[in-house]
């Protein structure tokens, strides 16, 4: 009797570990709630056309600006993600004069690791 109360209490545990390990890892993160240097970067220079989010958007001009956290976007890798903000391209300004070598890492990190969640 006793090995089956202590089963029990190990397949619980068990459980509630599985169950707070999966919960933590399907929250969003949400820019506008972080007081990170790379959210600030981000809210200055890059929600203007992406969203306040990274969701994408379309512009009044009728171009339609990828989300960062989904799509064929989240195939790209952290050196093009790196040069597509440091030079532009493809209708996205060059931010290369504007921001750091460093600063532009931040934000290659909070796309990778943030909004997408790699």
């Amino acid at each position: 009797m006793q090995f089956v109360k202590l089963s029990i209490v190990i397949l619980s545990s068990l459980f509630l570990v599985a169950a707070c390990g999966r919960s933590g890892a399907s929250e969003r993160y949400v820019i506008a709630e972080s007081k990170s240097y790379e959210a600030t970067l981000f809210r200055q220079n890059c929600a203007i056309c992406h969203g306040s989010e990274g969701e994408g958007k379309t512009l009044d001009t009728g171009i339609k600006v990828p989300s960062l956290r989904e799509g064929d976007f989240k195939a790209v890798t952290e050196h093009q993600i790196h040069n597509q903000i440091a030079n532009g391209g493809n209708g996205m300004l060059a931010f290369r004069r504007q921001l750091t070598d460093r600063e532009i890492q931040l934000l290659v990190t909070l796309v990778k690791r943030d909004l997408r969640g790699q």
